[in-house]
């Protein structure tokens, strides 16, 4: 059986920020049925774990981990959930915070969090066949097993697997940290290894280092490989093509399932989608919007540029204006752009409701009361909001970029095909044009609109077929 060590700066159901919380409780679970034997590590973050978990940590061991000159504390915590066990990393100074990134000290915290995941797989007699790194949080492990941990035998024949989230997060600091974080000389300090610039970049030295490297979906790995997506690292990725691969996110399809899911005020499947129409009534109820048959369109999403949510605005008004629609927006992001919102709600009261906060619950309902999905983002690796739209039913207008392409089949109007509407030109008119069209169809060809949301319902978005192919990746990096 192989033996992997999942590596991640989060995971839900302790605590997340994005994607990468869902991905790192979701696959490891997936992985397990396979029959793939697997661990995760993350950091301990006690002001964000909910207390039902804490009062199930149980003690491992205890060390110490020398970054720099400071010999810092290190404890190791286990928790079994779902029958997956989870190693915690714990020190107070650097993980006992109000949230998880974002602080001037990050290169630290996260240095001493990948030194403490090498020291402490002899100590708890778990050395993996595989270790999956996630992100640059994670990333400078391969550069520290063959410069810094070289010598532990045991670690010899590990083989490691970067995946790459979102490529636009790179970790790059002086070069300095070598010795002052990490203690190592600057052997690796050259363009085939982590010098970037005049700095040191912990995704390119892991892309460099590990053994194979994938983003999380076939069209993202390609785009990379480009000057326009490359994010100054396409070269690098160029070079390492041999070992990148694309494997696609999926979605806990027990959880975001319209027939069960509690957070709904009716319950519906793809058989009986009438019943989604008291989930609008309901979704509009609450948040004030007058209750009548109108195309719902709908926004779930972090409010940043990288989401497209500037295209979004600039595409509005005179859609908006032409257009009898409603439009909800749920998340949190750029300030800026979360006060565009609130003007946009000022605008159109009768039309817009900007709810600028995080509430999964909320969520979900308006998955299940929106007939449209918008999410016009400039890149995006892989997305799953896009495929929870479409398992509840709300077909998605997306830009055709990553996992977008991957995952949205564009309606065809001579074939009947599609379980959504994609655009390429990333311009305020064609997206709001491609708006248009998917209101008219839903106005005009009902028939049509619910054969589309059927063949949305039914795609497979399950992390079965992710798990096979992550499971085939690690069995030929043990060949």
């Amino acid at each position: 059986m192989t033996r992997v060590l999942f590596a991640a700066a989060e995971s839900a159901p302790f605590y997340k920020t994005g994607g990468l919380g869902d991905v790192s409780m979701a696959l490891p679970r997936a992985l397990q049925a396979e029959g793939v034997e697997i661990r995760v590590v993350i950091p301990y973050y006690p002001r964000q774990m909910p207390a039902e978990y804490q009062q199930q940590l149980k003690p491992v061991t205890h060390f110490t981990v020398q970054v720099g000159a400071r010999a810092m504390y290190c404890g190791v915590k286990t928790v079994t959930v779902a029958h997956v066990q989870y190693y915690l990393i714990d020190n107070l100074d650097y993980f006992g915070r109000d949230g998880l990134y974002g602080y001037w000290d990050d290169g630290e915290r996260f240095a001493f969090f990948q030194m403490a995941i090498c020291e402490m797989m002899e100590r708890i007699d778990y050395i993996p066949d595989i270790l999956q790194l996630n992100d640059w949080h994670t990333a400078f492990i391969p550069v520290l097993l063959a410069e810094k941990y070289y010598w532990i035998e045991a670690y010899r024949d590990i083989k490691t697997l970067l995946t790459i989230h979102n490529l636009q997060f790179q970790g790059i600091y002086d070069p300095i940290i070598l010795d002052s974080l990490f203690h190592i000389g600057t052997e690796t300090y050259t363009e085939s290894g982590v010098a970037f610039y005049d700095r040191v970049n912990w995704l390119k030295g892991g892309i460099n280092f590990a053994d194979a490297v994938n983003t999380v979906s076939p069209t993202y790995a390609q785009e990379i490989q480009t000057p326009a997506f490359g994010e100054h690292l396409d070269g690098v990725l160029r070079a390492n093509r041999h070992k990148l691969s694309g494997i696609l996110n999926g979605i806990d399809t027990q959880v975001y399932d319209p027939a069960t899911d509690p957070a709904l005020k009716v319950n519906y499947t793809v058989k009986d989608l009438k019943s989604k129409r008291l989930d609008k009534r309901a979704l509009q109820r609450r948040l004030g919007l007058p209750e009548k048959n109108v195309p719902l369109l709908a926004v779930i999403s972090r409010l940043t540029r990288q989401k497209g949510i500037d295209l979004l605005l600039d595409s509005l008004n005179p859609f908006l204006q032409r257009q009898d629609v409603q439009l909800v927006v749920l998340g949190t992001g750029e300030p800026a752009l979360e006060q565009a919102w609130r003007t946009y709600q000022q605008a159109y009261p009768q039309k817009v409701v900007a709810a600028i906060q995080f509430d999964t619950q909320l969520a979900q309902q308006i998955y299940a009361a929106s007939d449209l999905f918008l999410m016009p983002s400039a890149f995006e690796p892989c997305g799953l909001s896009q495929m929870m739209a479409m398992h509840y039913g709300s077909l998605p207008v997306v830009h055709a970029v990553g996992g977008l392409r991957d995952t949205v089949l564009p309606y065809n109007q001579y074939t009947g095909q599609g379980t959504g509407f994609s655009f390429d030109d990333y311009r305020p008119e064609v997206f709001r044009k491609m708006l248009t069209v998917a209101v008219n169809l839903y106005r005009h060809e009902p028939q049509i609109w619910r054969q589309l949301q059927h063949q949305a319902m039914t795609c497979d978005f399950g992390w079965e077929r992710s798990a096979q192919q992550y499971r085939t990746t690690y069995l030929k990096l043990m060949r």
